[in-house]
This record gives structure tokens, sequence and C-alpha cells, in this order.
């Protein structure tokens, strides 16, 4: 297998300026850099770059995928809408890992899988994935949580120790959440099983949002205001404002049932996956069953059919040989066959016999019918 190495980096908060394109510009001289994208893959060779010294620097997502089966996400928020102690309870693995710098945290999520050879699909799947940003920067944990189950699935977390808090929503996945959890190969059963101590997610509203951003004290807003939006930040200022206004209004989510171990949700996985698995087969046996039964009672009407034409049927397979064109043998062929199952079913199978020996001393010099009728079987001397 030929090697192939795919690197993705997106600048989302802010456009990378002239300085910092022709800085990346000299780390690759075949990459594709726009003011918030970099992209380049490579059949030989390697980036000269460290992404995540490019991540600290430039970029807020990142997407990695080796065909030898590494597969690497990386998302960047400022500190201000992340809480570190909040990510440390879930990020603290080789799979699932929190990288920080001065002004940022960087949730760093991490597999190595079989090898595969589908990365023409690679191309535009971050932009599918960089919604779960924002929704983390808003408050939703579930990416968090996710990679917390990526790092059970790589047996990276003891197996003593308890899962951390279980966010609202986790069975009913967005798009953007869909697609990380498919680019990391994280199991469905895990997840199925790891959902059923989330609470439904109840769609967070705006109302009593004026009210409670004019309650705020006179100087928090100046800063963000002057300090933030002016810098450029709004994006930052709009995800702290919901994420603040969300925690203080909103009733906190709780989860159903006690913390689990990693042990027993992946037992509780393996044993969803078998009962899926049996159901699966059940449900293929049955499919089969039926189709071979629609198929029985076609071929049975196909021989009702043919009883109630007579000796049409005999004098059709006449004509067809006599054209002498090989299609016309097999489709005379295919005839004779349902008439041979007519006359098993009759009980008139010497009768067929006489009849097939009877074209065959016909047709001496005709191989190519002669070989097409032993084929399929049919009476010979």
């Amino acid at each position: 297998m030929s090697e192939y190495q795919y690197y993705e980096f997106l600048a989302l908060d802010r456009p990378l300026t002239d300085k910092q394109r022709a800085e990346l510009r000299s780390l690759s001289t075949r990459a594709e850099i726009t003011a918030t994208r970099f992209v380049n893959e490579y059949h030989w060779g390697d980036l000269k770059g460290d992404p995540r010294k490019m991540m600290e620097r430039y970029f807020d997502a990142f997407l990695y995928l080796a065909n030898w089966g590494t597969r690497h996400l990386m998302f960047r928020l400022p500190r201000g809408v992340l809480d570190e102690q909040t990510a440390d309870l879930y990020c603290y693995t080789d799979a699932a890992s929190l990288l920080e710098t001065n002004d940022h945290l960087i949730v760093s999520l991490y597999a190595d899988r079989d090898p595969d050879e589908y990365w023409d699909e690679t191309h535009g799947k971050l932009a599918a994935m960089v919604q779960a940003r924002s929704e983390l920067a808003a408050g939703d944990l579930r990416l968090l949580y996710l990679g917390w189950l990526l790092a059970v699935q790589s047996d990276d977390v003891d197996d003593e120790d308890t899962e951390p808090p279980v966010p609202a929503g986790l069975g009913d996945l967005v798009a953007s959440l869909e697609a990380i959890v498919d680019f990391l190969e994280i199991e469905k059963d895990l997840i199925a099983v790891a959902a059923e101590a989330s609470l439904p997610l109840e769609e967070p509203g705006n109302d009593g949002l004026a009210d409670w951003v004019a309650s705020l004290p006179a100087a928090e807003k100046d800063t963000l205001l002057l300090t933030m939006v002016a810098a450029g930040d709004g994006a930052q200022v709009q995800a702290l404002l919901l994420r603040r206004f969300r925690g203080n209004t909103a009733v906190p989510a709780g989860r159903s049932g006690s913390p689990r171990t990693p042990a027993q949700l992946r037992a509780a996985a393996e044993a969803r996956a078998a009962e899926r698995k049996q159901a699966e087969e059940q449900r293929r046996r049955e499919e089969q069953a039926r189709k071979a039964a629609a198929r029985a009672a076609a071929h049975a009407k196909r021989l009702d059919d043919l009883a109630a034409q007579g000796e049409a049927p005999w004098k059709q397979i006449d004509e067809m040989i006599a054209t002498k064109k090989t299609s016309e043998y097999d489709l005379a062929v295919k005839l004779l066959r349902d008439l041979r199952a007519l006359a098993e079913r009759q009980g008139e199978e010497a009768g067929f016999a006489k009849r097939v020996l009877d074209i065959r001393a016909q047709y001496p010099g005709r191989p190519g019918l002669q070989s097409r009728f032993d084929e399929a079987g049919l009476p010979r001397q």
C-alpha cells in the first residue's frame, strides 16, 4: 500500500495575516494556503511544521489522516470560553488530551485504526466538524465526553476510573458530532450504552438574554466591548455570553444513575453489539426466507403458465434452435429447464426425457447446442 497523508488546518476566529501566510508558505511550497485554510497531502515525505505548534500560533481546527491508520483532530478555543478544570475531567489521556498556551486551550483527539484506502473522501470533512467547536464554546460538553469514550475504546483509561459527567443529548448527536464519530470511528454501541445515562437535550433559548446582559456590571461590559470586540474577538464574546447566560438561567443538566467505570461501559457495549448482530442476523435470515418464498412462488406461477400452454413451449424451442444462434440456444435451454421442473411436478419425467433425446437426435451436428444441453444436465444417450 502506498503512503498517503492529509493535513488540513482552518482559521475560524480571525483570518491569517499576510505575514502569517508567508510564514506558512515557508513550511510548504505545495500547500493550498488562503486567509482561512491550509491544506496539503503527501504521497511521500512529510510536513515540515509541527501541527501542534501551528495550532498554537495560527489555527483553530485541524484534521490529519494517514492511510496507515492514524487520525487526529484538534480544536483550539480561547481560555475564556472553555473552562480548563472542566475539560481536564474528560481530556487526560493520549487519545483525548488538552494542550495549553497562554491564551488558548487545544482539545486533541487521536486514534490509530486499521489501514484504509479511502482518503479521497477526506477533503472537506473538517468543515463539517467545526460546528462542534462552536457548540463546545457555548457550553455543550458532548465533544469532550466523546473524546473520553474514544480513550475508553482505546484502553487509555483505567478500568477502575469513573466516567465524567454525562452531558445531555448524547443519544441525539448533531451532524458535526456525527462526522467526528465517523472520522475517529468511535464505536456506536459504546456511545449508545453511554447515552443511557444522558438526559434529553433541551434546545437552549435566548428569552431574557437582553435583560440579563443589561444586568451585567458596566465595567464588565466595557471590558467585553473595548478589549475583546475591538480586538476582533467578537465570536469569543458571543460564545462567552451565551455560555454564561445559559449556565445561569437553565436548569442544570443531571444524569440518570451512578457514574460507571470504563469496564462496565465496555461490557455493556459488547453485550449490546452481540444483541444487535444477533438481531441483524435474524433479519437477514428472515429476508432471505422472504426472497426465497417469493422466488418459489414466481417459479410455481411460471410452471403453471407453462402447463396451461400445452405444446406451445415445445414448438417455441424448435423455432429457437432453428435460428442456429447461440443466444437462442441459451433461451431454449432455459425453457427446457422449466419444462423439466414441470415434468417432475407432474410425474412425467420419462416423457420429458424422450422429447429431449429426440431433439438431440435431430441435431447431431450442432456441438454448441449439444454442449449446452450437457451443461444443463439434460438427458442424453
